[in-house]
């Protein structure tokens, strides 16, 4: 059986306190290709590769079943800081 968003998601907020998170199929819907973007004080202090190692650790199971997963990991203020640029340029 597929991976899916919500089970990414859930599993995802079960395992990490967030603040935001999302989780695209970037599949075509069959399951295979997941990007997702967490907002977590959990990221604070922690290098990216540390960020990265922590929900990789929280997704194995569900990694190993799908072909392709990309990941972007922001503390709360790194998402801010984000948001706001964002916001700047458009």
């Amino acid at each position: 059986m597929p991976v899916t968003q919500e089970e990414l998601e859930a599993v995802i907020r079960a395992a990490i306190q967030v603040t935001y998170v999302n989780v695209e199929d970037n599949s075509g819907g069959c399951g295979e290709k997941y990007a997702v973007l967490i907002v977590s004080k959990d990221f604070e202090g922690k290098t990216t590769l540390a960020r990265h190692r922590m929900v990789n650790e929280v997704l194995k199971t569900q990694i190993a079943q799908i072909h392709a997963f990309t990941q972007k990991t922001l503390t709360p203020q790194q998402w801010e800081d984000s948001q706001k640029a964002s916001n700047a340029t458009s």
